[in-house]
C-alpha cells in the first residue's frame, strides 16, 4: 500500500498522508444490492421498450437514474427526452427494485466502520439514487455513523457519475478536501468520478467486472471485497507497516 499511496500524493502534489473522512458509494458497496438492480432494470426496462442486460446495469451503476434512461432512449429510440419523462420511467425501475428481497448489508463493512469511528473519520455516502425509503435505510442501518447531512443523493448534483460534482458535492458536506478523502467504489463510472474529484481512491469488486476496468479507471488501490479491505484497513491508514 506503501507505493499506491506515494504515487497518489506524488501525482497530486499532496504532503503527508492524513485522512480524515471516506465517502462511501452505496449499491454494490454498502449493500449486495446490485443483482436486484439488475433485474429492476431490466424489467422495467422492457417494459418501456428499452433493451438493457444485466452487464448494462453494472457498467452504468452509479450514475443518476434519470441519466442512464435518457441516453438509452436516445440510443434505441433515436429520441430526446426530458427528466420528467426519465424520472416517470425510473419510478417505475423503483417500484419494481422495491418489489424484489431486501438485499443485505456486505460483509465486513460494519466493522470497518466502527474501526473508521475509532480512528475519528468523519463518513458520507454518495450514491446515484434518490430513493427516500433506501435513504432512510442507510440512517436505520448506519445510525452510529452516518448522519443525513452527511449523504449526497441524485437530487443534490446536476451531473451525476462519472463527472466528480457528486464526490466534490460529499466533500463538501463533512467538510473534507480532495487530500484528505477515501472514496470507495465498486463501479467504473463512481471510480473515474472518485479519481476526477482528486480524492484517493479505492475499488471493491464485488461484481461480475474484471479488475481491470476499475483500474483502467485509474483506481488507486483495488480489493476483491468489503471484508478483505476492513481486514486491510490498518494498514491503509498506517502505510508504514503496510507490505
Amino acid at each position: 500500500m506503501n507505493k499506491a499511496i506515494n504515487l497518489y500524493l506524488a501525482k497530486h502534489g499532496f504532503g503527508a498522508w492524513s485522512p480524515k473522512a471516506v465517502l462511501f458509494d452505496m449499491d454494490g458497496v454498502l449493500y449486495d444490492s446490485m443483482p436486484n438492480h439488475a433485474i429492476a432494470w431490466q424489467q422495467s426496462m422492457e417494459h418501456f421498450g428499452i433493451h438493457m442486460t444485466a452487464e448494462d446495469a453494472y457498467a452504468t451503476e452509479g450514475a443518476r437514474g434519470v441519466d442512464t434512461i435518457r441516453h438509452m432512449v436516445l440510443q434505441q429510440q433515436g429520441r430526446s427526452i426530458d427528466e420528467a419523462e426519465a424520472q416517470q420511467m425510473y419510478d417505475e425501475k423503483t417500484r419494481r427494485f422495491h418489489a424484489l428481497p431486501t438485499a443485505s448489508v456486505m460483509p465486513g463493512v460494519l466493522s470497518l466502520m466502527r474501526k473508521m469511528h475509532h480512528g475519528g473519520l468523519t463518513v458520507g455516502v454518495v450514491t446515484g439514487s434518490g430513493q427516500r425509503p433506501l435513504i432512510n435505510r442507510l440512517l436505520d442501518d448506519f445510525r452510529e455513523y452516518l448522519i443525513a447531512g452527511h449523504i449526497v443523493t441524485a437530487y443534490d448534483v446536476k451531473r451525476g457519475k462519472p463527472a466528480p460534482d457528486p464526490y466534490l458535492m460529499g466533500m463538501k458536506k463533512v467538510g473534507s478536501t480532495p487530500d484528505n478523502t477515501i472514496i470507495i467504489e465498486n463501479a467504473p463510472l463512481g471510480v473515474r468520478a472518485g479519481v476526477a474529484s482528486g480524492a484517493f481512491t479505492i475499488a471493491v469488486n464485488t461484481g461480475p467486472l474484471p479488475d481491470q476496468q476499475l483500474l483502467d479507471q485509474g483506481a488507486d488501490l483495488i480489493f476483491s471485497d468489503m471484508q478483505q479491505l476492513c481486514d486491510r484497513w490498518d494498514d491503509l491508514l498506517c502505510p508504514s507497516s503496510a507490505t
